[in-house]
Protein backbone atom coordinates (compact mmCIF):
# COMPACT_ATOMS: atom_id res chain seq x y z
CA UNK A 1 0.00 0.00 0.00
CA UNK A 2 1.16 3.53 -0.67
CA UNK A 3 1.87 5.44 2.55
CA UNK A 4 0.56 9.01 2.66
CA UNK A 5 1.46 10.95 5.81
CA UNK A 6 0.31 14.38 4.67
CA UNK A 7 -2.26 15.45 2.07
CA UNK A 8 -2.22 18.83 0.34
CA UNK A 9 -5.11 20.37 -1.57
CA UNK A 10 -3.71 22.36 -4.50
CA UNK A 11 -6.23 25.15 -5.02
CA UNK A 12 -5.22 26.29 -8.53
CA UNK A 13 -7.42 24.51 -11.14
CA UNK A 14 -5.48 22.22 -13.50
CA UNK A 15 -5.98 20.68 -16.91
CA UNK A 16 -6.83 17.04 -16.21
CA UNK A 17 -4.86 15.97 -19.29
CA UNK A 18 -1.76 16.74 -17.22
CA UNK A 19 0.23 13.66 -16.32
CA UNK A 20 2.41 12.87 -13.33
CA UNK A 21 5.45 14.76 -14.66
CA UNK A 22 3.53 17.97 -15.29
CA UNK A 23 1.77 17.83 -11.91
CA UNK A 24 5.09 17.11 -10.18
CA UNK A 25 6.54 20.19 -11.88
CA UNK A 26 3.60 22.27 -10.59
CA UNK A 27 4.17 21.00 -7.03
CA UNK A 28 7.91 21.73 -7.13
CA UNK A 29 7.39 25.21 -8.60
CA UNK A 30 4.58 26.05 -6.16
CA UNK A 31 5.81 24.71 -2.82
CA UNK A 32 9.51 24.19 -3.54
CA UNK A 33 9.69 20.38 -3.34
CA UNK A 34 7.62 17.22 -3.49
CA UNK A 35 8.22 15.44 -0.21
CA UNK A 36 8.21 11.67 0.27
CA UNK A 37 4.93 10.26 1.58
CA UNK A 38 3.04 13.45 0.78
CA UNK A 39 0.01 13.52 -1.51
CA UNK A 40 -1.00 16.48 -3.67
CA UNK A 41 -4.62 16.75 -4.80
CA UNK A 42 -5.64 18.70 -7.93
CA UNK A 43 -9.01 19.43 -9.58
CA UNK A 44 -10.13 20.79 -12.92
CA UNK A 45 -11.84 24.18 -13.21
CA UNK A 46 -15.37 22.73 -12.86
CA UNK A 47 -14.31 20.41 -9.99
CA UNK A 48 -15.76 17.40 -11.79
CA UNK A 49 -12.46 15.48 -11.74
CA UNK A 50 -9.59 15.20 -9.27
CA UNK A 51 -6.06 13.81 -9.50
CA UNK A 52 -3.88 12.70 -6.62
CA UNK A 53 -0.11 12.76 -7.03
CA UNK A 54 1.86 10.86 -4.38
CA UNK A 55 5.63 10.72 -3.92
CA UNK A 56 6.36 7.35 -2.29
CA UNK A 57 10.09 7.93 -1.71
CA UNK A 58 11.14 6.19 -4.92
CA UNK A 59 8.87 7.66 -7.58
CA UNK A 60 5.45 9.18 -8.09
CA UNK A 61 1.97 7.70 -8.37
CA UNK A 62 -0.91 9.48 -10.07
CA UNK A 63 -4.57 8.51 -9.65
CA UNK A 64 -7.69 10.07 -11.14
CA UNK A 65 -11.27 10.15 -9.85
CA UNK A 66 -14.48 11.56 -11.24
CA UNK A 67 -18.00 11.56 -9.92
CA UNK A 68 -20.80 10.22 -12.12
CA UNK A 69 -22.97 13.15 -11.04
CA UNK A 70 -22.29 16.43 -9.27
CA UNK A 71 -19.01 18.07 -8.37
CA UNK A 72 -16.29 17.81 -5.79
CA UNK A 73 -16.41 20.43 -3.03
CA UNK A 74 -13.38 22.59 -3.82
CA UNK A 75 -11.89 25.88 -2.72
CA UNK A 76 -11.92 28.88 -5.02
CA UNK A 77 -8.36 29.98 -5.76
CA UNK A 78 -7.95 33.72 -5.26
CA UNK A 79 -4.86 35.78 -6.07
CA UNK A 80 -2.69 36.16 -2.97
CA UNK A 81 -4.24 33.05 -1.39
CA UNK A 82 -2.04 30.09 -0.45
CA UNK A 83 -1.67 27.64 -3.33
CA UNK A 84 -1.99 24.61 -1.03
CA UNK A 85 -3.99 23.65 2.04
CA UNK A 86 -3.22 20.70 4.31
CA UNK A 87 -6.07 18.18 4.69
CA UNK A 88 -6.76 15.60 7.37
CA UNK A 89 -7.47 11.99 6.39
CA UNK A 90 -11.16 12.52 7.26
CA UNK A 91 -11.35 15.64 5.08
CA UNK A 92 -9.74 13.80 2.17
CA UNK A 93 -12.13 10.85 2.48
CA UNK A 94 -15.12 13.21 2.49
CA UNK A 95 -13.78 15.24 -0.44
CA UNK A 96 -13.09 12.12 -2.52
CA UNK A 97 -16.75 11.07 -2.37
CA UNK A 98 -18.10 14.58 -2.94
CA UNK A 99 -19.12 15.53 0.61
CA UNK A 100 -18.70 19.00 2.20
CA UNK A 101 -15.31 18.28 3.81
CA UNK A 102 -14.87 21.84 5.16
CA UNK A 103 -17.91 21.34 7.44
CA UNK A 104 -16.94 18.01 9.06
CA UNK A 105 -16.54 19.56 12.51
CA UNK A 106 -19.94 21.21 12.60
CA UNK A 107 -21.68 18.20 11.01
CA UNK A 108 -20.36 15.81 13.68
CA UNK A 109 -22.49 17.41 16.41
CA UNK A 110 -26.25 17.66 16.53
CA UNK A 111 -27.48 20.16 19.07
CA UNK A 112 -30.55 22.05 20.08
CA UNK A 113 -30.49 25.62 18.83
Amino acid sequence: MIRIDTLWLCTQPQDMRAGADRLLNIVVNTVGAARAHHGYLFANLRATRIKLLVHDGFGVWCATRRLHAGRFVWLEHAPGQAATLQLTAQQFEALAVGLPWQRLGELSVISRS
